[in-house]
Order: C-alpha cells, then sequence, then structure tokens
C-alpha cells in the first residue's frame, strides 16, 4: 500500500508521510484533543505501515485489541483517545458509490451514501419489499473501510425465536437439544465487517432487548455461556415494517428503534423511479438471457408493480423458464404476469396438491419453471433460488410439494 491516508470521524483524509504521530501536542502531525500528548507513531516500512503505541495511559487500539505494535490493512480501525480513525488507501477516496439511479432525487442520495458507508454508525433501511434493500446494504458494505471484512446477512423473520438467539450470538456445545458442539453466531462471523439484519422489525421482543445491549456494550453472551464476546461491527438493519408504528403498537421498543435509526435510508418503490425501469429489466435480462420486444416493454410499463423490483427479476426469470430461447412479446405478458404474487413471489395453496392430482394452472407453471432451473444448474438448488428470486428454504419447500426429485437433475 504506497499511498495511504487516515479517515478522520469527521470523514476527511489526512495524507501519511513515512513518519506520522498522532497526539494532543501541538508539534504531532495529527492533533488529537482526547488523546495523549504523544500517543501513537505510523512508520512506512517495506512490510507496510508499522502502528506503534507511544506508552500512552489510555492505550492505542486496533479493531478493538489493544496494541503495542501491530502492521496495518487497508480498512483497519484505529482507537485514540475518544478518536476512531480508518486507514484507507488514497484510491478509495477517489471512488464513486457503486449504485446510481435516473430519478434525480433518488441518485442525490444514492450519491450522499458513499459518505454513510465510510462512517461506523448503523444504517436502517426501511420501505417496501422487493425495493433492493439487500443490495444497498452490499454496496454500503462494499464501500465502507470494512469491505476487507466479512458481510453476514440474518434474516431475524425467517427463523424461530430459540433459533435467532443462536444465530445472532452462537452457543455452546450442550445449550440446548441438538448443540452437538460450540458455533459462532452472526455477531462473531461478521468481526471487522458488517453485519445485515434483515426483517428486523420481526426480531421477537425477548430478543430485542440482548441485541440493544450488544449494541451498547458492543459485546455479546453465546447461549448457554457464562463469558461475554467483545463484538467489532457495523450494523446495517432493514425492514418493511414502519417502526414507529411498530413502537407505537408495542411491538418494538423505542429504545432499540432510536438505537438503530441514526441514517435512514428508505428506498422508493419501482413505481416512483420508473426512470430506472429499463436499466433495472435489461440487466436482469442479460444476465438471464431474455428478450424482450418493444411492445412487450412498453406494456410492462404500465404495470404497477406492487412488488417492486423483485417482482420484475422474477417475471424475467418466469420468461427464462417458460420461453427460452425466444423473444418475449407482448402477447407473453398476460401469462407472466399472472403468475406473480404481491410481494415478487409465486402463489402456492395452503395444503399441498394429491400426489398424482392434476396440478393448478399456476402451479404447474410453477413446477415447469422449477425444474427447468434445475436442469440447467444440474440440480443446484442454491443457484436455483438465485435465479428464480426466491429464498433456498422456500425452493426446498416447493421442491417437496411437487415432489420434484433432484438426483434426476444432477450429473
Amino acid at each position: 500500500m504506497e499511498k495511504a491516508h487516515l479517515q478522520l470521524p469527521d470523514g476527511q483524509l489526512k495524507p501519511l508521510k513515512e513518519w506520522f504521530t498522532i497526539g494532543s501536542d501541538e508539534n504531532c502531525d495529527l492533533i488529537l484533543p482526547s488523546a495523549a500528548p504523544r500517543h501513537a507513531r505510523l512508520e512506512k516500512t517495506p512490510d507496510g505501515w508499522l502502528l506503534k503505541d507511544l506508552r500512552s495511559p489510555t492505550g492505542t487500539w486496533l479493531n478493538r485489541n489493544r496494541i503495542i505494535e501491530a502492521y496495518l490493512q487497508p480498512g483497519d480501525l484505529i482507537r485514540c483517545g475518544e478518536a476512531e480513525l480508518f486507514l484507507m488507501e488514497k484510491e478509495s477516496s477517489t471512488r464513486e458509490f457503486p449504485l446510481s439511479s435516473r430519478n434525480p432525487e433518488w441518485n442525490e442520495l444514492l450519491k450522499s451514501l458513499g459518505h454513510v458507508a465510510k462512517t461506523s454508525f448503523p444504517i436502517l433501511l426501511m420501505g417496501p419489499s422487493g425495493t433492493g434493500k439487500d443490495v444497498i446494504a452490499q454496496a454500503l458494505h462494499k464501500f465502507s473501510p470494512r469491505s476487507h471484512g466479512p458481510l453476514v446477512s440474518v434474516n431475524c423473520g425467517a427463523l424461530t425465536e430459540s433459533l435467532v438467539e443462536s444465530e445472532l450470538f452462537g452457543h455452546v456445545k450442550g445449550s440446548f437439544t441438538g448443540a452437538l458442539n460450540d458455533r459462532k453466531g452472526a455477531f462473531e462471523a461478521a468481526r471487522g465487517g458488517t453485519l445485515f439484519l434483515d426483517e428486523i422489525g420481526d426480531l421477537p421482543m425477548v430478543l430485542q432487548s440482548k441485541l440493544l445491549r450488544a449494541l451498547e456494550n458492543n459485546e455479546i453472551r453465546p447461549v448457554g455461556s457464562d463469558r461475554t464476546v467483545r463484538t467489532d461491527v457495523r450494523i446495517v438493519a432493514a425492514t418493511h415494517h414502519d417502526l414507529e408504528d411498530r413502537v407505537r403498537e408495542g411491538l418494538f421498543r423505542q429504545d432499540l428503534y432510536f438505537r438503530l435509526n441514526v441514517i435512514s435510508i428508505s428506498p422508493p418503490s419501482l413505481k416512483n423511479r420508473m426512470e430506472d425501469f429499463e436499466d433495472l429489466l435489461y440487466g436482469f435480462c442479460r444476465s438471464m438471457r431474455v428478450r424482450f420486444s418493444v411492445a412487450a416493454i412498453r406494456r410492462l410499463e404500465k404495470h404497477t408493480w406492487p412488488g417492486n423490483i423483485r417482482e420484475l427479476k422474477n417475471l424475467v426469470a418466469r420468461a427464462c423458464a417458460l420461453f427460452p430461447q425466444t423473444s418475449i412479446e407482448e402477447t407473453h405478458i398476460e401469462k407472466l404476469l399472472s403468475a406473480r404474487a404481491f410481494q415478487g413471489g409465486l402463489e402456492i395453496p395452503a395444503t399441498e396438491p394429491s400426489r398424482g392430482a392434476p396440478l393448478p394452472v399456476i402451479q404447474e407453471i410453477e413446477r415447469q419453471m422449477i425444474m427447468k432451473r434445475l436442469r440447467a444448474n444440474k440440480g443446484n438448488q442454491r443457484r436455483t433460488a438465485n435465479d428464480l428470486g426466491l429464498p433456498k428454504s422456500t425452493l426446498h419447500d416447493r421442491i417437496r410439494t411437487y415432489g420434484i426429485d433432484l438426483d434426476s437433475f444432477r450429473v
């Protein structure tokens, strides 16, 4: 790393030189009022940048660990006194945030996310399902000083109360039935990176207090353990609920809401950013090798898209499965739209169909779609779920419901 900067708490970048001192003394290269007079020093060596503590009373901390001296990597978090600093390559300051929009208001907000990504504050993504909150979370992570660390996602609404606690905080062997080994939770798995808490509004109330404690104290306690573990994660949370309504209804803790709602972002519905429709459509078409005629695209633009971007992606997946190597014409659109659900998925009956009984038309369409993608992916369920825009667990349920033989697709 030839050229490097320190990112200061206010977001400004301070270029480093071969010997760089940090402290409250006016002769230091970086003056921090909360630090010791000569707190720490950075040295450029053949092996990289070396951080040394200069016997400061409160210590020099690297990624939440107190050090005497240590070599640095891009994205490392340094704390001297009360100030937190990030080591950054020069090129990172010139990059542009990877998301953009043709909608002026949304594009202006997306531009500001480049600055937001470089902070350590929690981010709360709110808005309807299918608007791309997970894509924004990924972009925030990739553009942050923590991009060299992991991005770990947990869907708080997809697991039972006991499983969510273990998923977040981990567990020790024997702590409950089925706990055959110690297991790290998401907080430990995401150490040094970003933890994405999807559908945070569905987190059980009993766990909200434990999550709040973890965020405030930067420590967790695995299920069944009597020890605490220090954490080092940046939180990005998302929900389709109005959390203020959930607070008023007594379903979400007000203190947790305020702890998460430092920076709030609300992606617009697809119908409110139709300037991006063709770009989004063409992007999905390229990845799935689908072609739409001009007339078909004009018909799609008249649709209200209640399932937002996810619904659009699923429609292109259906087109790929139902009409392979065919130009999608306007006459195909009604059939493609008829199989949608309001959250962008596919409709499934409350009860399973009898084995051997003919399936209703929409279910038969779905069954054929699943089989088509399984065949293309040689039975790989994860890739098939991604192609269809479904969670892997949902795809597994569909396969069982329709009695699809996975072995017949594997090579």
